[in-house]
């Protein structure tokens, strides 16, 4: 393999990575209890936001708002993993929740999921990777 495997992605690339899936990872923790949910989302403007019913992960999203997203896409060849670390909030304002209506954002799950909570990011990064065989360890 020529080249360096592990490519680190600009802010624009990375945003550009977010907003081109649908289903990511959360990842959120109340004191010594760290949990991570899937979900689908949409990014909008430099937010994401989701859907989410009542439950563990909007119970813990009140206690801290702290959160840690994940998005990554892979084929044989190589793969990308986009990290995102904010603050997620309840949108609860009327007018908030109507545009938030107005977004691509449909339950995959037949659950009632009536909340929506944005992500603001903080801090972006991405890595693109290309696969190949691991280096010798100890080259002649």
């Amino acid at each position: 393999m020529t080249g360096d495997p592990i490519t680190v992605l600009s802010d624009q690339e990375s945003w550009e990575l977010l907003r081109s899936q649908s289903l990511g990872r959360i990842g959120v923790s109340v004191g010594d209890d760290p949990d991570i949910f899937p979900l689908n989302y949409v990014v909008d403007g430099e937010k994401i936001v989701f859907r989410t019913g009542e439950g563990t992960k909007l119970a813990g999203l009140s206690v801290n708002g702290k959160v840690v997203f994940e998005v990554d896409s892979y084929d044989t060849e190589g793969g990308w993993s986009v990290i995102a670390k904010g603050t997620a909030e309840r949108i609860v304002s009327t007018g908030d929740i109507a545009a938030a209506d107005e977004l691509p954002l449909k339950p995959w799950v037949a659950t009632m999921k009536y909340n929506y909570v944005a992500i603001t990011v903080n801090v972006i990064s991405g890595r693109r990777f290309v696969f190949g065989p691991e280096p010798e360890r100890y080259p002649v």
